[in-house]
Order: structure tokens, then C-alpha cells, then sequence
């Protein structure tokens, strides 16, 4: 079942107010943003039935510090509750609303009565959120539930190589992850490509003045224990197909991605189409990928000798 927009936005709000605890002190969703100190409220995106018969929850969040990213390691301060603490959620909280970051799936006994919470205790303060399988929370994020003037609008196909593993929808996670390897301090090369239906609906069928790009990246670190440093965190992708609204795009992008520290990180890339984020509020279209890094270190290594 699908829901307006305006409908699914304000149950979201909804849903947060009535699933937020607190620790140190009152928090409702009309809580002004602050460039620092404030709080982090993990927030539903919906949830949405697998041909398998299992079911995914789609979670994103609102960070309410304006000028400051925050780091929490798994633990009491980030996890989920019951069952394992760690199901997939980023550890780095990027500044702002972010759209379905991650999906969790459960099996298909999974009850419509149970429930996941994401806890998140940022500043002194505590915000937990409910996960359940609501019918006014029940999504397509693989297709736009309403058909526009060519069809019903399709997600990006996203890869990091021309022959490799393809991410359609906001589906990315751990287990799914690409794999790289870098060094300390050296600038990592990171190549995407992305194909897109590049269909644009106004809701009026008035045409878009200066249409941007039909895919826009967003690069993020999501895990690790160092800096990271992307060189274009919104990396222009260069068409090598279509590239106006309604024509079918194929595009490329590059960027660099230096890592302060050697470890294990994760970096999270989202694709918007014309729709933009978070599909403009009805789950659908746009796609992540997770990529795991190794770092290892720059230190010169030592052989022989007497």
C-alpha cells in the first residue's frame, strides 16, 4: 500500500515523536537544529515485502548539529535492541536529514506486532525509534508508486567498474559491500558509473529549466577509525549518454578519498535521480552501495639486515 507523500512525511514526524526516549532532556521533532551539541534522531523510512518472503526496513536519520559530524562506536551509546546490537548502521552521523542509509531485513516469521530499535545517545541525549511493519510504513522504493509521463520512474543502476557488481535502490549494505585496499595519507582512486531512466515528473508537466546531472553522488565516510578526506564528496558524473531530462543517462565519475590512519573503513555512496532526496519524500528513487577499505600503513618496511 502506498501513501501521499504529505501523508508518509508526517507519520514519519510522527514516529519519531512517539518512539523518541529521553535521556537529558525533552526532544520533539520541532527542536531547532544547532551548529553543535545537539542531538541525533534515528529516523523510518518504511518498510517493504521481498519476493522471498522475508521484509526490509529502510532507515536513515536527522543529525541536528549544522556544523558537526559525530562519530559512535557500536556500543550502548549506537545499537539495536533486541537481538544483535550492530545491524548495519553507520557508526560516522553526517550533518542534516539522511535519506534510508541502510536497510535491515528480517525473516519472514517476522510478526507485523514485533519490533527493532535503533538507539542513538548523542550529547547527553537519547533517542530510540521503533522499527515495524505498519501499513501507513509500507513502500516501493524499487519503483515510484505513480506513473508519470513515460512510465513509472526506476532507480539508478550504480557500479564501480565497467563490468562489476550493479546496486539498484537504497538497498546497500555491509554484506554486499565492494571491496578496496589503500594506504595511510595516500589519496585512494575511486571510479562509479551509473545508468539511469532520467525520467522527470513535475507534477504540472512543467519542463525543468537548467536540469542538473540525472545521478548525483553523495560520498560519505559511514565507518572507521581515522579522517577521512574525499576529494569531491559530491563528484560531478561526466555524460557519456543522454544527460536532459526524459533522454536514458549513462554517466561516469572519479574522485580520490585519502585516509588519515590505517584500519578497517566503510564509505557510503547514494545516487539521486530527478527525484532527489529521499525521493522527495516517497521512498523512491534513488540507490547506495557500501565500500569497505582496508588502510594499511604508509611505514616503510625493513628486510635483511645484520
Amino acid at each position: 500500500m502506498n501513501r501521499p507523500r504529505v501523508l508518509r512525511f508526517c507519520a514519519l514526524l510522527a514516529l519519531a515523536a512517539g518512539g523518541a526516549m529521553v535521556s537529558a532532556q525533552t526532544l520533539l521533532p520541532s527542536t531547532p537544529p544547532k551548529g553543535f551539541g545537539a542531538s541525533v534522531t534515528p529516523a523510518f523510512e518504511g518498510w517493504f515485502d521481498n519476493p522471498d518472503g522475508t521484509h526490509t526496513f529502510l532507515i536513515g536519520y536527522f543529525n541536528r548539529n549544522t556544523a558537526s559530524e559525530v562519530d559512535v562506536p557500536l556500543g550502548p551509546n549506537n545499537q539495536f535492541t533486541p537481538g544483535n546490537p550492530d545491524m548495519g548502521q553507520p557508526t560516522h552521523l553526517l550533518t542534516g536529514r539522511r535519506y534510508g542509509m541502510f536497510v535491515y531485513t528480517v525473516p519472514k516469521e517476522f510478526a507485523k506486532t514485533q519490533k527493532l530499535t535503533w538507539s542513538l545517545t548523542v550529547n547527553g541525549v537519547t533517542s530510540k525509534v521503533p522499527f515495524y511493519m505498519s501499513p501507513d510504513y509500507n513502500i516501493s522504493p524499487m519503483q515510484a508508486s505513480e506513473q508519470g509521463p513515460h512510465g513509472y520512474n526506476l532507480p539508478p543502476v550504480l557500479r564501480f567498474e565497467p563490468q562489476g557488481a550493479s546496486f539498484t535502490g537504497p538497498l546497500g549494505t555491509i554484506a554486499k559491500a565492494i571491496s578496496r585496499t589503500a594506504t595511510a595519507g595516500i589519496p585512494m582512486p575511486l571510479d562509479l558509473a551509473a545508468d539511469d531512466d532520467a525520467q522527470y515528473s513535475s507534477g504540472a508537466n512543467t519542463p525543468m529549466n537548467n536540469a542538473p546531472s540525472p545521478v548525483e553522488l553523495v560520498i560519505s565516510k559511514y565507518r572507521g577509525p581515522g579522517a577521512v578526506t574525499i576529494a569531491e564528496p559530491r563528484a560531478k558524473m561526466t555524460a557519456l549518454k543522454g544527460g536532459k531530462p526524459d533522454q536514458p543517462f549513462s554517466g561516469k565519475a572519479s574522485t580520490t578519498v585519502t585516509f588519515s590512519q590505517p584500519g578497517e573503513y566503510m564509505l557510503h555512496v547514494t545516487a539521486n535521480d530527478y527525484s532527489g532526496n529521499g525521493g522527495g519524500g516517497a521512498a523512491c528513487c534513488w540507490t547506495t552501495a557500501i565500500v569497505k577499505v582496508t588502510v594499511g600503513s604508509d611505514a616503510p618496511r625493513t628486510t635483511g639486515g645484520r
